[in-house]
């Protein structure tokens, strides 16, 4: 602690040098930050996915619709412990032209969903009130903070496909319940209402459902239970394809390409580029201070002192641009999702967190590591003849 000043007065010897490195660090900090919180959101169904849960939709395409008699079919395969089923509405909200701009908007049986999701948090009374009330609906926290929502709305929406027998396209929906994620990478922006409602008042496609989620008892044996509800409607007319929940959030962002991959190459690219200059940076400041070390070793201070000097410089560097390009990328994530909705979660993971700062450790250490050795080797003649 007695060597601060020294260091201090190091890193304010060329002020220009030590604003744009510690820039360039926080800069590729906060993208660190705020990159790894995108990556989460294009992965939020899939790391949160059941093991315990498979989707059984159309053979052909997960937009060919099933017979709502499937469900008690599929309920009598052994090891399938709960069957319930969805379907995809797409309405609109307010703007025609952004919808909902990526919420998923469902008609269910609210009783099966909510046990098929435990990790959906909803007050037992407000579960009581959707059940109760057929034009009830429930929405995550998300998206109700996002439009101002509140329980006991009358929530108007326009259907893009399915217009009621009236001609109408408005549906109406009584916001009975609001609800929670049990952890951060849940999805709370779904808009749920009741199946039963929607197939009364629909104009066309009763008795038709989008897909069937299911529960199995075992998920070692998920490969065999799949093979027998698929064997169940071999050569229908409406022949399925059982895969995991996990298989399936995959494959949809798959459709995208891998953004993990992405992330992470650039990621590696910025930090590549930003070792080099740090490095740089270093390197440069212990040759103009050649002269300046030797007077240090003359005076008694021994070569660990020194390297301990170079180290400490080259770590305050990282410590204070990748703390504030941390920080400042919390900041940005906590302001909440940039796309305005489209993204179903959107945080920084507490491993991700770890990781930066670890590497914030290893940059301070690479960057500093050789010039420090440089300098503990200097031989006090030859530093004060090139000083």
């Amino acid at each position: 602690m007695k060597f601060l000043p020294l260091v201090w007065s190091n890193l304010r010897r060329r002020k220009a040098r030590t604003l744009f490195t510690l820039l360039s660090i926080l800069i590729a900090f906060l993208l660190f930050a705020y990159l790894g919180a995108v990556r989460v959101a294009f992965r939020a169904g899939i790391d949160v996915a059941g093991a315990d849960r498979l989707f059984t939709t159309h053979k052909t395409s997960i937009i060919q619709p099933l017979p709502f008699a499937y469900q008690e079919r599929i309920a009598q395969v052994p090891g399938v412990t709960l069957v319930t089923h969805s379907t995809w509405f797409g309405g609109i909200y307010q703007n025609p032209n952004k919808g909902f701009q990526g919420v998923f908007q469902a008609p269910v049986d609210p009783e099966r969903y909510l046990a098929m999701y435990p990790e959906f948090r909803l007050p037992e009374e407000q579960k009581r009130a959707w059940i109760a009330d057929r034009e009830g609906a429930v929405v995550g926290r998300r998206t109700a903070e996002r439009y101002g929502w509140k329980v006991g709305d009358r929530i108007p929406v326009q259907a893009t496909i399915w217009r009621k027998q009236d001609g109408s396209r408005t549906w109406e929906f009584n916001l009975r319940g609001i609800y929670d994620g049990a952890e951060a990478g849940t999805d709370t922006t779904q808009f749920l209402f009741h199946y039963a409602y929607f197939d009364e008042a629909r104009a066309f496609g009763q008795g038709i459902v989008g897909w069937y989620v299911v529960r199995i008892a075992d998920p070692q044996q998920t490969a065999a239970i799949s093979a027998a509800i698929d064997q169940l409607f071999e050569n229908s007319p409406n022949e399925t394809k059982t895969v995991t929940e996990k298989a399936l959030a995959q494959s949809f962002a798959d459709q995208i390409g891998d953004v993990g991959a992405i992330i992470t190459w650039v990621l590696a690219a910025v930090f590549f580029t930003l070792l080099l200059v740090a490095g740089n940076t270093m390197a440069q400041s212990v040759r103009e201070r050649t002269g300046e070390l030797a007077v240090l070793k003359t005076l008694g201070y021994r070569n660990g002192t020194v390297l301990a000097l170079v180290l400490a410089e080259s770590g305050l560097y990282a410590l204070v641009g990748g703390g504030l390009g941390l920080g400042l990328g919390a900041l940005a994530i906590a302001a909440g999702d940039p796309t305005g909705g489209f993204l179903p979660v959107f945080y920084l993971p507490g491993r991700d967190a770890v990781m930066g700062a670890l590497l914030v450790v290893a940059m301070g250490l690479s960057t500093g590591l050789l010039p420090s050795l440089r300098a503990m080797r200097l031989e006090i003649v030859d530093a004060l003849r090139r000083g």
